[in-house]
């Protein structure tokens, strides 16, 4: 049942070293602009071993809602490793290379013309679109004002740079797509990783009663989140184990099993929300022509046959920037409401160290890379 999902993220922590013996200096015009910095580049799809520390790579213009954010600390998160190995090909391949990473934590370095909310030196953290062609790797990231807020004072760059993306995906399946309510009832399949952990802790603060799959290693710490109930998927029967019915499922992992069970425990009215979408994976096998309207219409199935069957609402969901979502989970993650577990950093250098411990399951927390004396 996707062992992976299951276990919580990698937390990988880049830390930029002068006794490396690399030039790590950005390139600044004569106007105090950057315009090339050292950045992980994937040149190709594969294993760790295609990634690349490059020393000078551009950095393109700001668009006038765009901020440049010197990068403290980026996380590596399970996106980042299949996107290395060849999800989303039908999109990504034309780009080649790109720059992996979604989330960041850092400071502002420039503002574009219209950005009013932020100024230039202040703490921040955020996370790209999952279709951003140029990440987060770098010393140097580009994002949207609305992808970006202002940092919790409470929390280190390394921790804050574990929290957005995963929270965001939470934010956007409970809160926008199923709107839960104080009362409510959600259950969190896969509550392990760190898509589902998030659920949790932003569908408790929001005053609902949660249940929760995981593997037994993840028990204790989903309980003392606040979940009322843990289920060891490995050692008992869900549909036997769980008790009652509820408003929302999120399934982190979106198997036909769990899809099955997710949908049976679900009220009428409720909504089935998985990550799991097969859009890519479509996309991919027959390409953007063909593929797109097959995804389409294999949701619309779904949504269909769902309504009619069980009276409940069927979706794909994933991340996309909200700055309303961000400045909440914000909130929370400054009130200890919020976070999202760290278990190992690396510098920059061994990015690729950092993929094969993902990879490999050698690590079943948040892996962050960590940016220290780099200019």
């Amino acid at each position: 049942m996707g062992i992976v999902s299951m276990r919580r993220r990698i937390s990988l922590s880049l830390s930029l070293s002068d006794s490396v013996g690399w030039d790590w200096k950005s390139k600044v015009s004569q106007r105090g602009i950057v315009t090339s910095c050292r950045a992980v580049v994937l040149p190709r799809f594969g294993g760790p071993e295609v990634l690349e520390v490059r020393p000078n790579v551009e950095v393109p213009d700001l668009k006038p809602n765009e901020v440049l954010v010197r990068a403290r600390a980026v996380s590596v998160n399970p996106l980042d490793t299949r996107m290395r190995s060849g999800y989303g090909r039908s999109i990504f391949e034309p780009l080649l290379p790109l720059i992996l990473g979604r989330d960041i934590s850092g400071e502002v370095a420039a503002l574009g013309a219209s950005v009013r909310s932020l100024i230039v030196g202040q703490e921040v953290f955020g996370a790209l679109h999952p279709t951003a062609i140029r990440g987060t790797y770098a010393d140097y990231a580009i994002l949207s004002e609305d992808e970006l807020a202002p940092k919790p004072v409470a929390v280190t760059h390394v921790e804050a740079s574990a929290i957005p993306f995963a929270a965001l995906t939470a934010w956007r399946a409970i809160k926008s797509t199923a709107r839960i309510s104080e009362g409510q009832r959600l259950l969190v399949i896969g509550g392990g990783g760190a898509v589902g952990f998030a659920a949790i802790q932003l569908s408790v603060a929001a005053g609902c009663h949660v249940t929760t799959t995981c593997g037994s290693q993840s028990i204790d710490r989903l309980l003392a989140a606040g979940a009322e109930q843990a289920v060891d998927y490995t050692a008992e029967d869900l549909e036997l184990a769980i008790k009652g019915n509820f408003d929302a499922v999120l399934d982190t992992i979106g198997v036909p099993e769990t899809e099955r069970v997710g949908i049976n425990l679900l009220k009428r009215g409720g909504h089935y929300m998985t990550l799991q979408g097969e859009a890519a994976s479509l996309t991919d096998r027959y390409g953007l022509a063909v593929g797109l309207p097959l995804a389409t219409a294999v949701l619309l199935k779904k949504q269909i046959q769902y309504r009619c069957s069980h009276g409940i609402e069927y979706c794909w969901t994933f991340m996309r920037a909200d700055s309303e979502g961000l400045d909440e989970i914000r909130n929370l993650t400054e009130a200890g409401k919020l976070k999202i577990p760290v278990e190992k950093t690396f510098p920059i250098v061994q990015v690729r160290e950092a993929h094969e411990a993902k990879d490999k399951r050698y690590i079943h927390g948040s892996g962050i890379l960590h940016y220290r004396s780099f200019l």
